[in-house]
């Protein structure tokens, strides 16, 4: 309930208004039945501007941190979070992140779209960097498809540090669902799973052009002074 009042009545119009979204590919996206959306990940904001464009309700596995915050912006955060359907998880590793993959078997095993992040947090400089495997794992378990996603332009409007977004258009481009049903069974192969996060991280770069760097975004961020990220 709180989620279509947010997405159809409150937060939705507004953002359509300023922001003027647009989308290529939406029939992309199944009418019934379970997916992963995988999206590039250049601003928080992506987890708004998505949603807000497709016709069914989605939820993202989203770091705790936004759950947690303090005082009123932490309230704010956490209750837009809940009401926009985000889940939160632990990236911390190791038994946190089993856990992270259960929590989205789960949303997939109701038959509901589950939007991932392959690159696991946001991109430091606009460039597409390695997916993690977790993505992967996740489809052959739940057999489902995965549906490429490219944001475009909401780095501009809410880049890293910045908390009060600029006025600028974003769109963004939904591909054709991906199917490895032909790896199923295999989800506790590594080199499979390397294989089949390649070939979606591929899908990502040819749709929307993005430089690609074959390291870790979160690798290329701790190399980074504090200043500038």
């Amino acid at each position: 309930m709180v989620y279509w009042v947010l997405k159809y009545l409150i937060i939705g119009p507004i953002v359509k208004a300023i922001f003027r979204p647009w989308i290529v590919g939406r029939s992309n996206i199944p009418a019934t039945g379970a997916a992963i959306i995988a999206s590039n990940h250049l601003s928080v904001s992506d987890s708004i501007f998505l949603p807000l464009m497709i016709d069914r309700p989605m939820s993202f596995l989203a770091k705790s941190d936004y759950f947690t915050g303090k005082g009123l912006k932490g309230w704010a955060t956490r209750v837009f979070m809940q009401g926009t359907g985000q889940i939160p998880i632990d990236r911390t590793g190791g038994k946190a992140s089993e856990a992270s993959l259960n929590t989205g078997l789960q949303v997939l095993g109701r038959g509901d779209l589950l939007g991932i992040y392959p690159e696991g947090t946001r991109s430091p400089d606009g460039k597409l960097y390695r997916g993690r495997t977790g993505l992967a794992r996740m489809a052959l378990t739940a057999r489902v498809p995965v549906i490429p996603v490219v944001m475009i332009g909401t780095d501009d409007v809410m880049p890293i540090g910045r908390s009060i977004p600029r006025v600028g258009r974003v769109g963004m481009v939904i591909g054709e669902p991906l199917d490895f049903s032909r790896f199923h069974g295999m989800e506790s192969d590594r080199f499979v799973l390397r294989s089949v996060t390649d070939e979606i991280m591929v899908a990502l770069q040819r749709m929307g052009e993005q430089e690609y760097e074959d390291v870790y975004a979160s690798t290329v961020k701790h190399r980074r002074p504090a200043s500038a990220s």
